[in-house]
């Protein structure tokens, strides 16, 4: 049970680190201000694999409309990705990636919005960032440096996410350790590091919880892992960096209002001062932040 003891304890003990402040910055003609207001991030699935039927477009046609929906409710940045990170999911090499986010890129950045792909290739970062993407989401670490720098020479931004192996479809088993803030905290100062060092400077930090972990199999240790690092999360913006959480679903918990588990996320990922919302759900999404008054 979460009680309002348990957040009194919470702020009590990292008192200091709920004032750390985040810089602003600018990508692709949007102002991120993260001190004064977070930002969201709406979702576009390209793979039949995703389980998530409302973000799922199989055509480029569908899936530019969705965009500008996502856009007119009140996206911030539209996240594209053209293979899910489930782990019976279809893997989509680099042609077929390439294949479905081009078109899609093309025409959405060429309309004013900006783009965010997800990705773990640095093939695929190249070729839409060449096509108007100005954010990788990045979902791996092999081969990071490089696409550090293709950011950089296209004066664009980075979500790095935090993934325990070369990259999402390739993770072994969840190492919580005592506090999964401290072990996050060491793993974003190393790679933030690496990522600066390479030209970048406009970058949100991700912990990951929306990835497959075979020892995260059980709801219950899941969904508690989850809400532990969404009320903490204002810990690691002692690093300098915003940080982006992507809002997870909690089926078992939810199962015919699965449509509900994003906003309830969207509550405590608030209070643990979450700077940018990845989320299906756009509209509802913002509508718990406005009553938050958070927005």
């Amino acid at each position: 049970m979460l009680r309002l003891e348990d957040l009194a304890d919470l702020a009590t003990a990292h008192g200091a680190e709920l004032k750390a402040s985040v810089p602003a910055f600018e990508v692709g003609g949007q102002r991120f201000d993260p001190d004064q207001r977070p930002a969201l991030m709406g979702v576009i699935n390209l793979s039949a694999d995703s389980w998530y039927r409302e973000s799922v477009c199989l055509s480029a046609d569908a899936a530019i409309r969705r965009g500008r929906i996502l856009a007119a409710q009140g996206a911030h940045i539209l996240d594209i990705g053209a293979e899910s990170t489930l782990a019976q999911a279809e893997r989509a090499d680099e042609a077929v990636q390439n294949s479905r986010l081009l078109p899609v890129v093309r025409e959405l950045a060429g309309e004013g919005r900006l783009v965010s792909v997800e990705t773990y290739h640095p093939s695929v970062t190249r070729a839409c960032f060449e096509a108007g993407a100005r954010v990788l989401n990045l979902t791996g670490t092999r081969g990071a440096a490089e696409m550090y720098r293709m950011v950089a020479e296209h004066d664009g931004a980075v979500i790095l996410c935090h993934v325990q192996g070369a990259h999402v479809r390739e993770v072994g088993d969840f190492d919580f350790g005592a506090d999964p803030i401290a072990m996050l905290y060491e793993y974003f100062a190393r790679h933030t590091e690496e990522a600066v060092r390479n030209g970048v400077t406009r970058i949100w930090i991700d912990p990951g919880l929306g990835f497959y972990y075979r020892n995260l199999g059980d709801s219950t240790v899941r969904i508690r892992h989850q809400m532990k690092v969404f009320l903490n999360s204002f810990r690691l913006r002692r690093l300098g960096f915003p940080v982006c959480n992507a809002l997870p679903h909690a089926f078992e918990c939810f199962e015919d209002e699965v449509r509900s588990a994003e906003p309830f996320f969207a509550v405590l990922a608030a209070l643990g001062r979450t700077d940018l919302f990845r989320t299906h759900e756009v509209p509802r999404t913002r509508a718990v932040l406005e009553a938050m008054g958070c927005w």
